[in-house]
Order: structure tokens, then sequence, then C-alpha cells
């Protein structure tokens, strides 16, 4: 064994250029609160932006006093675009928005368009479908985007050979068709033009029987509302929809703020979790509205609970060259500032918050702008209306819409800006459904973005107005749900888009991993705190040592040993090896003459999950790239998980792996078992095991030529 191991030193750079902000710590490297940089002292004054130096004259002394001593929240001038970062450092969501203004990257998961097509054929594929796109009545013609990327998603599996298993929920109060799974179906046969069948789900009986998967090509499971297992994420519900299924594909990204049966629980059961074209649209998106990288950027913020939204709204402050309120948090704001609001107009408990991001705005020196008029009707008289200042409205009066002057003054802010985020209905809390001010915005951000202006619509009131203003209006632009943007804006980690694998860019540059990338490779899966194969670099440098684990915790941990050791010939990638070793290894320009796993346990809670983690592709992966003569070395402590490696792999190996013996065991008849490590090098499970006095169950397969 110790030949096939050969030695050479070279350093590893997998953070090289991170760009971090340095905070300023003197109040003198802030700009004077009279002028904004982007937008403009006159801009400011004319919407009533109020800074600490207005406060105190509105007789709010409180305000004043909480601004003048809050330094929390300082920030820099200007933030630029932060850059998505890879590898070792990929994060899982955002950094603490209050604190930095900045976000952390988004996690790189396995997409559909990525994923091999070949790997598709003949695989039982459950896709997690959005209703409202698919099922929507005035989209049945498929020009909206978001319809065609959904249904792309199926049609693209249908043909690369899949069987197609389709779920969802609906809601018949909303729409009065959808009143049985029969019906539904037959309106996605006519959406995607395939036949789609019905089939059900039931505890007493296996959800894929072989004869039923022979009827058809495309199912439709019953409606996931009418089951209580969906939303309280059922175990034993999730893997009853598994059942059967190969490859999962969610592409309902206006469910990923939530932990459902069908989004999050499924993960568990399926050799593959990935995004839909449409699941990945959406998440681009998400970047598209974190960039900053059009500057004015100002963040038009409707709707209500700023004290549920603080965090979100800190983002914004923090990243945005000014924040415009046009709905109930306007009032928040407002009586933040020391202006006169009515009591019933304000939000318990938002006091506080709203002074945090005044105090933001401030030492950015950005402005919070609020309406400077509101349409307003008659308590007693409802057909009576009438236009108020936003400081005095009378009593008897309720706040329905934005007022021209507001609606005139917001024209005017916006045409300066080169970036514009919408997000939340301009409505008060006694408007109709749809009120006029939203229409007229509208119409302002429908003349911007044939300027070319960078236009982001968030919410289905907002997204409703942008279609009725414009029927050429782009889905890239449009992001209906916007529970989804304020979960991600309060820096939370999206559930569903957590569920899906792992991805590391398959653009990667081993030349900047590795002194020597022609060097043979060993590849360890799951390779934990490095403790194995940060040892086994620094033996034999004439081998390149690439470790894959999902933790990032524990890759950042291993990367931190690589720069402080100087090791020049380890690497390690945060991603799901089952589904990424192909795509990662493939490109490796020398030869890979060694894959390790090394008791895996993914599930800690349930033994007999140990190794679930060995899908048929990974098998299948590990053998293609093998070189001739390469080894693959397992070991557990726990005998049965060894045995079930050991049979997973000459099952799945193509014929070309047999049980490798060196000349001391097949002397000594000692058995496929491996007494002692053939490296030398324990990884860190194996000697807490050796420690306590247990067996290792160690076993060495090679590489032969074999028959196809």
């Amino acid at each position: 064994m110790c030949q096939l191991l050969n030695s050479v030193d070279g350093t590893l750079s997998l953070l090289n250029k991170l760009t971090f902000y340095a905070f300023p710590t003197k109040t003198s490297e802030f700009r004077h609160p009279k002028s904004s940089p982007y937008l403009g002292n006159k801009t400011a004054r004319r919407w009533r932006f109020r800074g600490v130096r207005l406060l105190s004259l509105q007789g709010g002394s409180e305000a004043a006093d909480h601004v003048k001593s809050s330094n929390k929240f300082k920030v820099p001038r200007n933030l630029a675009d932060v850059p998505l970062l890879a590898g070792a450092v990929a994060g899982m969501g955002l950094a603490n928005c209050c604190d930095e203004g900045e976000m952390e990257p988004f996690p790189h998961v396995q997409t559909l368009r990525k994923f091999p097509k070949e790997e598709l054929v003949g695989k039982v594929v459950m896709v997690r479908f959005d209703s409202t796109n698919l099922l929507r009545e005035e989209e049945q013609d498929q020009s909206s985007q978001s319809v065609s990327s959904a249904v792309f998603t199926i049609k693209y599996l249908h043909e690369a050979g899949a069987k197609i298993i389709l779920v969802s929920d609906w809601r018949k109060k909303t729409n009065s068709q959808l009143h049985d799974v029969e019906t539904v179906a037959d309106m996605i046969s006519s959406v995607i033009q395939h036949r789609v069948v019905t089939i059900k789900c039931d505890y007493s009986a296996v959800l894929l029987k072989m004869e039923v998967l022979k009827k058809a090509d495309i199912f439709l499971l019953e409606n996931l509302s009418e089951y209580k297992e969906e939303v309280a994420n059922n175990s034993k519900f999730a893997e009853l929809l598994s059942l059967g299924v190969d490859i999962f594909v969610n592409d309902s990204f206006s469910q990923s703020h939530k932990i459902l049966a069908s989004t999050v629980g499924i993960a568990r059961f399926c050799s593959a979790c990935i995004a839909g074209f449409h699941f990945e649209e959406s998440l681009c998106q998400l970047k598209k509205v974190a960039r900053t990288n059009k500057r004015p950027y100002v963040a038009i913020i409707g709707g209500g609970n700023l004290h549920d939204k603080a965090a979100a709204l800190h983002f914004l402050v923090s990243r945005c060259d000014g924040l415009v309120f046009v709905g109930m948090m306007s009032f928040q704001i407002m009586h933040a500032l020391g202006l006169s609001v009515p009591s019933y107009l304000v939000e318990p408990g938002a006091y506080k918050a709203a002074l945090d991001i005044i105090q933001i705005a401030h030492d950015r020196n950005i402005p919070i702008l609020h309406p400077m008029d509101f349409w307003c009707m008659n308590e007693h008289l409802p057909e009576k209306m009438g236009i108020f200042p936003s400081h005095h409205i009378l009593d008897g009066w309720l706040p329905l819409d934005l007022g021209p002057r507001s609606l005139d003054e917001l024209n005017s802010l916006l045409v300066k800006c080169k970036k514009i985020l919408w997000i939340g209905p301009v409505k008060f809390k006694f408007s109709g459904e749809c009120a006029d001010g939203a229409s007229k915005l509208a119409q302002a951000l429908n003349e911007l973005r044939q300027r070319n202006c960078d236009i982001t619509v968030v919410g289905n009131m907002a997204c409703q107005a942008m279609v009725m203003e414009s029927k050429s209006v782009l889905v890239n632009d449009m992001i209906e749900n916007a529970s989804v943007l304020w979960e991600f804006f309060k820096g939370r980690k999206l559930p569903g888009v957590m569920a899906l694998d792992r991805a590391y860019p398959f653009e990667i540059d081993w030349k900047s991993a590795y002194c020597n990338p022609a060097q043979p490779l060993v590849v360890d899966i799951g390779s934990g705190s490095g403790l194995f194969l940060l040892g086994m670099a620094r033996r034999r440098k004439d081998l390149n040592f690439l470790g894959l684990e999902i933790n990032s915790k524990l890759v950042r941990r291993c990367m931190d040993s690589v720069h402080q050791h100087g090791i020049q010939n380890g690497y390690f990638i945060v991603t799901n090896a089952t589904t990424t070793f192909r795509s990662i290894v493939s490109s490796y320009p020398g030869e890979l003459v060694l894959v390790s796993i090394q008791c895996p346990n993914p599930d800690f809670n349930n033994p007999e999950h140990r190794w679930r983690m060995l899908q048929r592709s990974l098998i299948k992966a590990v053998v293609d790239l093998l070189a001739l003569d390469g080894k693959v070395f397992l070991q557990s402590d726990i005998e049965a998980v060894a045995l079930r490696m050991k049979e997973l792999f000459l099952k799945n190996g193509k014929g070309k792996l047999n049980v490798w013996n060196d000349q001391y065991h097949a002397r000594m008849n000692l058995g496929e078992w491996l007494e002692e490590n053939p490296f030398g090098v324990m990884s860190d499970w194996e000697q807490h095991v050796i420690d306590r006095g247990d067996p290792m169950y160690r076993l060495m397969l090679s590489k032969s030529s074999g028959i196809e």
C-alpha cells in the first residue's frame, strides 16, 4: 500500500483576494447629514428626511437622546458590491445585517441545469412545483416566463427519459376550478402538452408500484394541502412521498421559507436533491436584489409590521442609498421622528426599531423618506374624501392612499435612481384591495425600466400592478412571494434552499488549489475535521489531497490549518459529494488513485442511515473516474456499516472492483478486514474508537479492467 502513495510541497490558497470592509471608528469619517451622496440634500428636504439634528426640533427629546447615544449601527459610507465567494468559505445565508450591512455568499446548490443528463434516464424524479405559477388561468398560454421555466423543468426531465411525479398544494378557495386532482391533472396536461395521470398517496400501500409507472411518464400526486403532515414536516409522511423516488427536484421557490415535508423532509430520503429551472431563476433574483452594482439604489418599502421586519430593514438601510416608506410602516417612521401620528396608526413595539433604522441611515448619511400627504376618508361619511398633510391628519379621517404631492415628489426622486427595489403594498389600514397609488407607482417604474433602470418588484400586489401597467414586464423583475425575500433579508436561512444538495462551482481553478495539479489525486469523502487528510498531505507531498465535506464550519477549520502549516497539496470543498463528486473530480487534470470513505454517519440519530450517502450515482462516479489499479478505502467502527459499504460498491462497481489484500494478509489468511490502518494516519473518529479499545472494520477495494 505504501507504494500507492508517493510526495511535494506547495501553497493552497482557497481564501485569496477576499474583500472585507473596514468600519470607520471616528464620527468625522462620515459625511455631514446635510447632503446625501447620491440623492442630494434637496430631495431629502422635500421628502422630510429627519436626522439627529431635526429630531430635537420636533419635540422628540427621547428620540434625540436615543439617536445621539446609539453608535452600534455605524456602517461604511459606500458599500461596494460584495462578491460571491466559493469553496471553503461558501456560507449558508446572510451575515448579521444589523452589525455589518454585508451579505455572506449564497450557498451553491445543485441545479437541474448542471446535473448530468445521463443520470436522469430511467430514474423516478419527484418535482415539487408552484401551483400559483403552473395553474394560473390567465397564463395558460405560457406567455409568462415563470410559467415557461416551470414547464421547461417538466419537459426537460421528460425528454431526458425520467419518470416524473408532480407534487404541490393548491387552494380550492382561490380557484374554484381546482376541486379535484383529476381537474388539476387535466389543466397541467394542457399546459405541458403531455398526458398527466393521477396517483394516490396512501399509508396502507406502497406509493409507486411498477405497474403504476407503466401507465404513463408523468404523474400527479394528490393535493398536499389536504395532509396536515405536510405542514408539520412529518418524517414518516416525507418518507412515504419518497418511496420509489430516485431524485427530488424542487421548483417551488415561493415555499422555500417554510419547512414542509415536500420541500425539506423529503430531501433526507432521495439520492439527489436539486433545484429546477424556475427555482434557479428565483434564487438568481435574490442575488440580484442583494447586489449594489448600480447606484443610486433606492428601496421603496410598503406594507406594515415594522417591528417584525426590523432586521430586514437594517439590511436594506445598510446597503441602499435611501429608503422610501409608502405603506403603514411610514407612520412608524414618522412617529419615531417626532411627527404627529394618530394613535390608532402606531404599531405597538415598533418605536425603538424605527429609531434604530433612522440611526443607521444617519450614520451612513442616506435619507429615510416618508409621504408628505395622504388621501383620507371620513370615518362617518365613507364617500367623503380629502387630502391631508402626513403630519396633520384630522380626527375622524382615515388614510387610504398616497397623496398627489407625495407621488409627484416620489417620481422626482426615482428619476435619479439606477436601481430600485419595490417591496410590499402601497396600502394602508383602511385602503381597498388595490390603491390608486400602486398603479401610479407602477407606471413610473415601468417608464424607468424602459430607460434601463434596474427594477425589482416584490409581492403579489406590486407584481399585479406592474403587470397591469406593462404586459412586457419580465419575470426576472418580479418576486411574487414577499415573505421569502423578507426572511432572506432578516438573515435567516431558507429551509427549502438549505435542503438542496450543496454544490461547488463547476469551474474549479486547480492551479490555484495545488502547486502541481498534475500529481495523482486522493479524495476523502466526508473529510470531517480533516485529521486524516492533513496528516496524509504532510507525509505524501507527491500526491494531492482533496477533502469533500458538507459541514462548512469544519471546512473552514481545515483551510485554516492548510494556511497555518503551509500545506501546498491539500484542499477542502464544502459540498455534498453524493451528487457533486463526478462534476468536481472529472475536471481534475491528474489521475484519481485513491478514494476513502471513513465512518460515514450522515444521520447521527439513526445508525441504520449511516451508509445513506453511498448512493448508486456516487459509486458509479467513483468507479468511472478511478484510475486502473486505483484503490477505494472503506472503514467503520460498526461491522454492519462496513459490510453494507462493501456490498454496495461491489454491486454497483460494474464488475471492476475486487477486495484487495496485501501479501501479509494473504499469507496469514487473515480475511478481508485489514487489522491495521494501511496508511499509518488515522481519522479523528478512528482515533477516538481505537482509544476506547473498540475495533475498526477496514477494507480496501482495487479497480481492475473488469467487464462492462
